[in-house]
């Protein structure tokens, strides 16, 4: 079978070739081929089985500083030469914009995906077979687990390879493969007549570094059971610990603020920030492109720009925004490497991890919530004022005492940044935005 490295690279320059043909100044193709397999279980069914190729491309056209954007799936001669003559046509009726252009051209440093461990040997290697029991035994695994166990929302497992190449008119040309697996469960528990779902999965690159599936069931169960009994905490302010995966949805948030794309039209709350300190000195925030084996690394960027780390918090203070090549213009800053999707996108964005465990934070806490999950979306980007309805474990004298739900978390990001003093040790990097536990000294309670 060829290689869809290669098949890429080459529709990708046959797309600049034509649209350049059809009278772009400048141009850009990209082209990503991904092969996915997907299957699902449920109690004793397999209820999901799927293996798929995606093939697309994007291309961008433009005439001077106007610019438009196509996409399409048809990768055939006839399909790419009409899609470069549609989007070349359309860029003539585009307003002008100043900062609109390809980025500046700069040879590539050599890095590639190989440097990076972004393929993973044994996704290729694993047969459909294996995948398909691996979901039917983390089904009998969670049912087995614990009786209170009476359903389950699905045990899946997933793999993928993708492949994707960019080429522009300026002479770049990148090509870059990676492979991601993931592992979930999903049991549920009845506690009287509400329905407590434990959701829990692994991601990484490949099979080996991903959580194996007896422990993805075995902390999906705990995550159901640990909310059986769950009541409506009082109203308070106290201590909030945010286990890492609640953390890394708070990080999203911070992201979009730190998004040059939102910071330029005014609807962040860290706009012309860079220098203050926002932050606690715990809070080093970094986003790094070259992270071996993470799952958002690549050699370049969605437009060819070579990636790279970027600290954009520095023991609190904000040191940078992310952006690609428009956005960057716009405020007059270089691009960051963070050009994804049209726009702006985090590669690996972590918060440096402390040391110890979860278990630790709540040892340390004399009263608080562990929230384990929220619910809503309450976040106010140009603000920075944070509201999530939640589910956690209430916290007395250092132990854990019982579930609570059906309360509200709120706060500003500044004052949640300020107020981190502890973070664990616990980071995993199962995803392109990761952060390991954190408590924040104080937030408000909305319950009784």
């Amino acid at each position: 079978m060829a290689d869809p490295r290669d098949e890429a690279l080459a529709i990708a320059e046959s797309a600049v070739r034509a649209l350049q043909a059809a009278g772009a100044s400048d141009a850009e193709a990209t082209v990503s081929i991904v092969d996915a397999f997907n299957c699902e279980a449920r109690d004793r069914a397999l209820t999901t089985l799927e293996r798929s190729r995606g093939r697309s491309i994007a291309v961008r056209a433009f005439a001077g500083t106007r610019r438009a954007t196509f996409s399409s799936t048809d990768l055939g001669d006839a399909g790419v030469a009409e899609l470069a003559r549609r989007a070349v046509a359309a860029a003539a009726f585009v307003g002008e914009d100043p900062h609109a252009g390809l980025p500046d051209g700069a040879p590539s440093d050599g890095v590639c995906d190989h440097d990076l461990f972004t393929v993973a040997d044994d996704v290729a290697a694993r047969g459909d077979e294996e995948k398909i029991e691996e979901a039917m035994l983390m089904e009998r695994l969670v049912r087995d687990a614990d009786a209170r166990v009476a359903n389950s929302d699905g045990s899946r497992v997933r793999s993928a390879t993708a492949s994707w190449a960019i080429a522009n008119s300026r002479g770049f040309r990148g090509v870059t493969q990676g492979t991601s697996v993931t592992r979930s469960a999903s049991p549920v528990v009845h506690d009287g007549e509400a329905k407590r779902i434990g959701h829990y999965g692994t991601a990484a690159r490949g099979w080996a570094t991903a959580e194996p599936a007896q422990a993805v069931a075995l902390h999906a169960v705990h995550r159901a059971v640990a909310l059986v009994g769950a009541r409506k905490p009082p109203t308070m302010r106290v201590p909030v610990i945010f286990e890492r995966d609640v953390a890394a949805s708070v990080l999203g948030d911070v992201f979009a603020a730190l998004s040059a794309a939102n910071v330029a039209v005014g609807n962040s709350w860290l706009a012309d920030r860079v220098g203050e300190r926002i932050g606690s000195e715990r809070v080093t925030m970094v986003d790094d492109g070259r992270l071996r084996g993470g799952l958002g690394s690549s050699p370049f960027d969605a437009e060819g720009v070579a990636t790279r780390e970027t600290v954009a918090f520095e023991r609190g203070v904000l040191r940078t925004y992310l952006s690609d090549t428009y956005w960057g213009r716009r405020l007059g800053i270089a691009s960051t490497g963070n050009a994804a999707n049209g726009g702006v996108g985090p590669s690996n964005l972590f918060l440096i991890p402390g040391t110890g465990t979860l278990d630790d934070l709540v040892a340390q806490t004399e009263r608080g919530i562990l929230i384990v999950d929220t619910i809503g979306f309450a976040t106010e980007h140009a603000s920075g004022i944070y509201s999530r309805g939640a589910r956690g474990i209430y916290i007395e004298d250092g132990a854990p005492q019982h579930a609570v739900d059906e309360f509200t978390i709120s706060s500003t990001f500044p004052e949640m940044l300020a107020a981190i003093d502890a973070v664990a040790g616990d980071l995993r990097f199962d995803g392109t935005i990761v952060s390991p536990s954190f408590r924040v000294a104080e937030m408000q309670i909305s319950g009784t």
